[in-house]
């Protein structure tokens, strides 16, 4: 029997009242109205009390034994001891490599090596949930950026390259066919600790080298939790190696006469250094360094679609990223309509427990990072520009936090548009004509990425072919893809992670 409609509810006058004036303060209506409740994640990460050196398939003490704290940056509370690698150590880490490349793995069929690629890549799936807590703990990010983004996509790289293990005539074909190089040395940082580590390592392997991996001093554990994955697939002895610690330890590798080939992903400024410490030395290099991308907003974009991908382009892993669209180019005709979208969109990110599944932004990463943020803020705010943050946005009492942060009346010569903040801090700038925005957003020492937001196929392609960076997204951001090149131009650095391009510095032709 068919079920009468319920009779509508009447609310007083009085809360009818209250409702409509909260309606005119969404931060209010979503926290007041219609709260998350609290859902963490409960998985047990598993991280060790302390962590050695993994060199030459085994956890050993450092020869000085020393260790330093890993800490959670949420919490302020140490995570895990780790050892802290000296010079002998790093030669250690080299031996070991260069054995393993002079036996077994150097002399191994591309075939089997891919069986390994593909065993890591199984088993870091098996172990998906315990490592996405493991990052978010360490380095601060929200658990559902690693579980649905890091740990996927890590996978997904030696995935990938196991598949070109055994195909390297067909990635470079000619008369001279493509050899491993030897041992590599690689440095990555702390905003993507376990994807970075699968950038540099997935290919490496999958041409026949060994390495040594400097991870980031404030994010070590994911990698040396990787480890274990590395023994549990039976990979040789000496195919890869870990040693920890701060710049001292990256130098120690870079300069290290048995490697053949130094990778780097961080600053502009160490990336320098190593061009310098390398030069003349016959080493090949390769650079990925800072960013300071424009997200180009057009006039005949779908708005609504845009601010999620301003959102996105700039607050995904707190603006931790090098490819972070921190300049934000909108038409002069709908920027303020597009900026009072955008700060109301910015008034629902909940802000806060990085293990807490509904939170979108997490903790800064470190201390000295939250002091750099808040130091550039500064700046912001005394040349001129406008500072807004949500009025709503509660912050934690401990732990190293900053609010989502929106820079307006911002011009080409403030520090804000041309420094990179590494934090999530957007810098709004305006544009009459696509050749201004072009000017504008090229107007950069930096050239690693760049979006653009339009409705005009023709223009997304005029604009693609203008903009110096190395990754133009349309109509989208922050899209990666193993099968897909990422690099930059300019102070961004040079050479290409992923796709066939990633694997030529990884090869030789003899």
């Amino acid at each position: 029997m068919p079920r009468s409609p319920e009779p509508p509810v009447r609310r007083p006058a009085k809360a009818l009242r209250q409702h409509r004036s909260r309606a005119s303060a969404p931060a209010l209506v979503f926290g007041d109205l219609w709260p998350y409740d609290p859902a963490p994640e409960t998985a047990a990460p598993d991280i060790r009390p302390r962590y050695e050196l993994f060199i030459n398939g085994q956890f050993v003490a450092p020869k000085k034994a020393g260790y330093f704290d890993s800490i959670n940056p949420a919490t302020e509370e140490k995570l895990s001891e780790i050892a802290l690698a000296k010079t002998a150590d790093v030669d250690v880490a080299f031996t070991a490599a260069k054995a393993a490349f002079d036996g077994a793995w150097g002399r191994m069929p591309g075939a089997e090596r891919g069986k390994y690629l593909f065993r890591i890549a199984r088993l870091l799936q098996d172990r998906a949930r315990e490592f996405a807590v493991a990052e978010t703990l360490d380095g601060g990010k929200p658990i559902k950026e690693s579980r649905d983004f890091d740990v996927p996509a890590a996978a997904a790289h030696f995935f990938y390259h196991a598949g070109w293990a055994d195909k390297l005539d067909y990635a470079f074909p000619g008369p001279r066919r493509p050899r491993p190089i030897g041992v590599v040395g690689q440095i990555i940082p702390w905003n993507f600790p376990l994807l970075m580590l699968a950038w540099k390592l997935a290919p490496a392997l999958a041409c026949g080298n060994c390495a040594v991996l400097k991870p980031a001093e404030t994010t070590s554990i994911t990698a040396l939790k990787f480890a274990e994955i590395l023994r549990d697939a039976e990979l040789p002895p000496g195919v890869v190696n870990f040693v920890c610690g701060a710049g001292e330890v990256g130098a120690e590798v870079v300069r290290h006469p048995l490697a053949a080939k130094v990778a780097f992903t961080g600053s502009t400024e160490v990336g320098k250094a190593i061009m310098r410490e390398t030069a003349g030395s016959g080493k090949r290099l390769t650079l990925e360094l800072g960013g300071k991308a424009a997200n180009i907003v057009f006039d005949d974009a779908p708005l609504d679609q845009a601010v999620e991908g301003v959102v996105n382009g700039i607050y995904f892993n707190q603006g931790h990223a090098c490819c972070a669209g921190s300049r934000l180019l909108v038409q002069e005709s709908i920027a303020e309509l597009f900026v009072a979208k955008l700060k109301t969109r910015l008034a629902t990110l909940r802000v806060g427990n990085p293990l807490d599944k509904n939170t979108d932004v997490g903790a800064i990463n470190s201390r000295g990072q939250l002091q750099r943020i808040r130091e550039m803020v500064a700046v912001g705010e005394k040349e001129g520009a406008v500072l807004y943050q949500p009025p709503g946005c509660r912050l934690p009492n401990k732990g190293y936090w900053f609010a989502p942060s929106i820079f307006t009346g911002v011009t080409p010569s403030h520090r804000v548009a041309r420094e990179e903040i590494f934090g999530p801090v957007l810098s709004v700038l305006t544009f009459r004509t696509i050749e201004e925005a072009i000017e504008k957003a090229n107007n950069t020492a930096y050239g690693l990425s760049a979006g653009v937001w339009t409705d005009k196929g023709s223009r997304i392609l005029q604009m693609s072919a203008a903009l110096k960076a190395g990754v133009v997204w349309a109509n989208t951001f922050n899209q990666f893809d193993p099968a897909s090149p990422f690099g930059g131009y300019k102070e961004s650095g040079f050479g290409r992670e992923g796709g066939r391009q990633g694997l030529g510095a990884y090869v030789k032709l003899d």
